[in-house]
């Protein structure tokens, strides 16, 4: 389906169309943090029971991967866009295949929560890397890549994002929790033949340009979010150090970017950008709701309805199905501001279905659920993307789009952390309930900025894309 969506729409370029052998190297880096997203899931269960552990300590495995991903995904897209995407790329598929292995062989948790750290620098190169490549073939060819491309990337992440958790069930069937780290050895493998026969040596733009890495900016960011992210695993009153290192660190960020003449982020370029400003807010919120639902209602599958680990992932095909129609049917409509107010809609009314979910739900419900889950996840993150791709500096696009991820997952930070508060040492349904009207509120939120936002009009209003 994919590759019918992307010859479709690449098939009135001819010879001067879109390079299709970067397709695949394009998909297969930007899947693998989602991929693993979403396989583990269904892992903290059987993990936490393997090692004794309550949620508390297991959620460690989802905010230590994202915690090295919202600092590398910026950082790596910025390398991308100095160094071009294939000295990252094969990097960053080694380290996935080094986590695979430290996983599967890992005795304790500390070593699994290693292990995810180093996955989630080694995933930090697929997504910018891609979207490099798009912006680059469009300068290439002197044409805008064509929105079929942009969509099936989208797909492909939703895809495996979705469809995670019942590969994560079949993985732990046949093999136990320990298959859902060994899969990232077999990915690694084609990631480096595919990055190495694929994608094109492009010479750095420092040589060219004579542009400087800017460390000290780098250290900063990475200072910033550390401590951000650390006191939402965990916040408290005895952690109040972390939000003053934080806005130190966020300080003196903002006076060496502001000063430097080749800064990591352009804070002048960004801060006059609004829309893209806007852009990231909404995938924050967008983040927040979607995590909170495939992490805490695939617990709460397990442990409040009662599901094994396989069932739970099941339950999810639905959304799957929901979100691959949706994405297939919009995708090739590069105009943002109506899929995000559906989105943000079906956001609010699936909010609503949670709190109608008890102990003893039936299996109709639970798919009505993921149904309605598939709408804003098929609409969302599709218009976001196509939202970067034209709101954002050409000449910053890798970092542009790590930043984009970044929101992601700082989203999906707030939604561990909010996992952490409502559910404690059991995913109840009390808990469940408490974070349906967190869920609501974020939404209703999403809402009212998509509303405000009259910039979301122009987007793709004019692409030949959208043809």
């Amino acid at each position: 389906m994919i590759t019918r969506l992307i010859r479709r729409s690449t098939k009135p370029q001819a010879r001067d169309g879109f390079d299709r052998r970067l397709l695949a190297p394009m998909m297969l880096g930007s899947i693998l943090n989602p991929v693993n997203s979403s396989i583990v899931s269904v892992s903290l269960v059987p993990i936490g029971a393997a090692f004794g552990a309550p949620p508390s300590q297991t959620a460690w495995l989802v905010s230590a991967l994202y915690l090295a991903t919202a600092i590398g995904q910026p950082v790596v897209g910025r390398l991308i866009d100095l160094y071009g995407p294939r000295r990252l790329f094969l990097l960053g598929s080694a380290l996935t295949g080094l986590s695979g292995l430290i996983g599967a062989l890992a005795p304790n948790l500390g070593m699994l929560i290693v292990a995810r750290v180093v996955l989630g620098f080694g995933t930090c190169a697929g997504y910018p890397a891609a979207m490099y490549l798009i912006r680059s073939e469009a300068r290439r060819t002197g044409h805008e890549s064509p929105a079929g491309v942009l969509t099936a990337l989208s797909i492909a992440n939703q895809t495996v994002a979705v469809i995670g958790p019942s590969l994560g069930g079949l993985l732990i069937g046949l093999g136990g929790w320990r298959t859902t780290f060994a899969v990232n050895l077999p990915l690694a493998a084609a990631g480096l033949l595919l990055g190495f026969l694929r994608l094109p040596k492009t010479p750095p733009r420092r040589e060219r340009e004579g542009a400087a890495l800017d460390l000290p900016g780098m250290a900063l960011f990475a200072a910033m979010l550390v401590s951000l992210l650390l006191f939402l695993m965990e916040p408290g009153a005895d952690r109040w150090y972390l939000p003053v290192l934080m806005v130190v660190a966020a300080a003196g960020f903002a006076v060496r970017e502001l000063r430097v003449a080749e800064p990591f982020i352009d804070l002048r370029v960004l801060g006059g950008n609004v829309p893209l400003l806007l852009t990231y807010a909404r995938m924050l919120l967008v983040a927040i709701v979607s995590y909170v639902l495939l992490y805490g209602y695939t617990q709460w599958l397990q442990e409040g309805r009662g599901l094994s680990a396989s069932q739970a992932g099941l339950a999810q095909l639905p959304l799957f199905l929901a979100g691959i129609a949706v994405s297939t049917a919009t995708g090739r409509r590069a105009q943002v501001r109506g899929k995000l107010l559906v989105g943000a809609v079906g956001q609010i009314v699936l909010s609503l279905l949670v709190l109608l979910l008890q102990p003893d739900s039936p299996v109709w419900l639970l798919v009505v659920v993921a149904l309605v889950a598939g709408v804003p996840q098929g609409l969302n993150n599709l218009a976001l993307q196509n939202a970067v791709y034209h709101q954002a500096d050409p000449e910053r696009m890798g970092s542009s789009a790590g930043l984009l991820r970044t929101f992601l997952y700082l989203g999906a930070m707030v939604a561990s952390g909010a996992n952490g508060v409502f559910f404690g040492a059991r995913a109840d349904t009390s808990g469940l309930h408490g974070l349906a009207w967190f869920m609501l509120v974020v939404a209703g939120l999403f809402l009212a900025i998509t509303v405000a936002d009259r910039s979301l009009g122009r987007v793709g209003s004019s692409s030949a894309s959208a043809s």
